[in-house]
């Protein structure tokens, strides 16, 4: 069973009137990229994001993100005198100098004066609270990673089968160049043996040992039986593959390496139309499978 590097999983949460959101999400990545965003003040939580994403994970670019939002952000804040005086000065000086230099600004609503920091102080039982939500969200860690594993192995079935179908089509055109191959051999055998004579009917004092040496060479470099050998050996170890567990898209990326270097000698050495035809099939869906197989985990 193979994973993919691509999958999505979010999660809700509320607790005593702070409500918050998961998001985790991650694409293909040579290695294990992690990305989190958290909001300021829940450090204390990425070392621990870290460690139970790098056990569950082994490659990807992921990226995990957090909302949190308070219901009652400013219940029981208690109003600073001395810097809301401050900050209606300033606002005063700002438009002043704006008016003086022919510039108009948008109202200034009391709320958003409210807003601004240090005008209001938030009750001092912060601590508490951030405590209560921190183990708030880490009791959410797992089911999130959980869900998210799911979600890249449901991919990675639908990636599977895909991959199964153009090993299977890999397979009947290797097939289709081994008879190819075959049927090509008593046409070479022939044009050998022709060429064979004409030389040595035209070239005296030749070596007919040596001659024949030669077209036995040509013969050889013209064989592409070893290439249709290595790729049969290529989609056994593909389908093994697909049947193993655990992390094998590095192994698999480099297997498409060799077919796609079979498929381009096999064509190089083709010598037939028939044979240059299948070969450049064997390319293309070489080519597809090795565009799915980035995604594999």
């Amino acid at each position: 069973m193979v994973n993919s590097m691509t999958g999505f999983a979010a999660l809700k949460g509320e607790a005593e009137g702070v409500r918050w959101r998961w998001e985790l999400r991650s694409v293909n990545a040579r290695g294990l990229d992690l990305r989190l965003r958290l909001p300021e003040g829940l450090d204390d939580l990425e070392p621990v994001l870290r460690k139970a994403l790098a056990a569950a994970l082994s490659r990807g670019n992921v990226s995990l993100g957090l909302r949190v939002h308070s219901d009652g952000a400013t219940s029981g804040a208690v109003l600073d005198e001395t810097q809301l005086e401050r900050v209606i000065l300033a606002l005063k000086s700002v438009e002043q100098r704006a008016q003086n230099a022919g510039l108009a600004l948008d109202s200034t609503s009391a709320a958003g004066i409210l807003s601004l920091k240090g005008v209001l102080d938030a009750p001092d039982n912060s601590e508490s609270d951030q405590a209560g939500l921190v183990a708030a969200l880490k009791a959410d860690i797992k089911p999130l990673i959980d869900s998210f594993v799911a979600a890249r192995a449901a991919e990675g079935r639908a990636l599977e089968e895909i991959l199964a179908g153009q090993l299977a089509r890999i397979g009947k055109l290797v097939g289709s160049a081994a008879d190819a191959a075959q049927a090509r051999l008593q046409t070479t055998r022939e044009t050998l043996t022709q060429n064979l004579a004409k030389v040595m009917e035209n070239t005296d004092g030749a070596d007919e040992g040596r001659v024949a040496q030669e077209l036995a060479m040509l013969a050889v470099k013209a064989d592409v039986a070893e290439e249709i050998d290595r790729l049969g050996a290529h989609i056994v170890a593909a389908n093994e593959l697909l049947q193993s567990d655990g992390s094998v898209g590095r192994k698999f990326d480099f297997l498409m390496q060799e077919f796609n270097r079979e498929a381009n000698t096999l064509c190089a050495k083709s010598g037939s139309g028939d044979l240059t035809r299948i070969g450049l099939d064997l390319k293309t869906v070489i080519d597809q499978m090795r565009e799915q197989v980035q995604n594999v985990e």
